[in-house]
């Protein structure tokens, strides 16, 4: 059996396929970022899974593609936990750039983006991927994602930059109090997660010309950092994958006009082309 996922700092997807590689089954557990989250949870988030544990002998090979798989200490820590539930298999781990290329372009030459709870980018040119500069995460890069914008909502708040009318909104769904917000931040796990649920609820405000304005504007800061150094023409494909692009699409596309460039699709989700992308090209 073979075991292939895409695991974001939120969630991770999981498809199952038997020796025929046909379906037998999908899951989705809480995301498995070994950047930050410890080795005990990430174990705990898998072994919690019945329909994961159900197999963990017959599997034999997995293909993990995640968040913060991008350095070797945190690709060998995942690595670990994996072989240790699933003994008898052969474990393949990438970083999510790369699922997010195999999902999008396939072996097309093109731009491949994502924005979810975090962002990143990378040049595929058709055989390799070509990437600026490594991720250093939420705390320093993570431009235009989840846990940006949610960043950019509570200092907003704070500082009383937010309109009135989306404060009082904001109050009423979420826990504002100062202690409450530092311990979810420097004391819980996936603080990066804890962030991008408050981006959520941009959602529901997104015709608010508040909410228009910080999306823009972090959007903005993305194509400068992360897809205007690659220096390809406006015939290059731009991909986006994530949930961030997916809700936001028109104004990521009006960002992209400006700069004289052409989204070629956005993805929400991944995984189903990352499962065809399998099928067609793993033995």
């Amino acid at each position: 059996m073979i075991l292939i996922a895409d695991g974001g700092s939120t969630k991770a997807d999981w498809i199952a396929l038997d020796n025929s590689k046909n379906e037998a089954f999908r899951v989705r557990t809480l995301g498995l970022n070994p950047a930050v989250v410890a080795a005990e949870e990430l174990h705990n988030r898998i072994i919690n899974m019945f329909q994961l544990i159900h197999i963990k002998e017959e599997v034999a090979e997995i293909h993990f593609y995640g968040a913060g798989c991008g350095t070797p200490k945190p690709v060998e820590i995942l690595r670990k936990v994996l072989q240790a539930i699933f003994v008898n298999a052969k474990i393949c781990i990438a970083e999510d750039t790369l699922a997010a290329v195999y999902a999008a372009t396939g072996k097309e030459p093109a731009i491949v983006c994502i924005l979810g709870t975090g962002s990143n980018s990378c040049y595929f040119n058709g055989e390799n991927m070509e990437m600026l500069v490594p991720s250093l995460g939420y705390i320093l890069m993570d431009e235009a994602s989840g846990n940006h914008f949610g960043k950019k909502l509570i200092i907003d708040y704070y500082y009383k930059k937010m309109p009135k009318k989306i404060a009082a909104q904001f109050e009423k769904e979420f826990n504002l109090d100062a202690d409450y917000i530092k311990q979810n931040l420097y004391r819980e796990t996936n603080p990066n997660m804890y962030l991008a649920s408050f981006a959520k609820f941009m959602f529901d405000y997104k015709e608010d010309k508040y909410i228009k304005k910080i999306i823009k504007k972090g959007f903005q800061e993305f194509f400068k950092c992360r897809i205007l150094p690659y220096n390809k023409t406006s015939e290059t494909p731009v991909y986006f994958i994530g949930s961030i692009a997916f809700y936001f699409r028109d104004i990521l596309e009006k960002v992209a006009n400006k700069y004289d460039l052409k989204i070629t699709d956005v993805i929400q989700r991944p995984i189903d082309n990352l499962l065809a992308y399998h099928k067609k090209n793993i033995n």
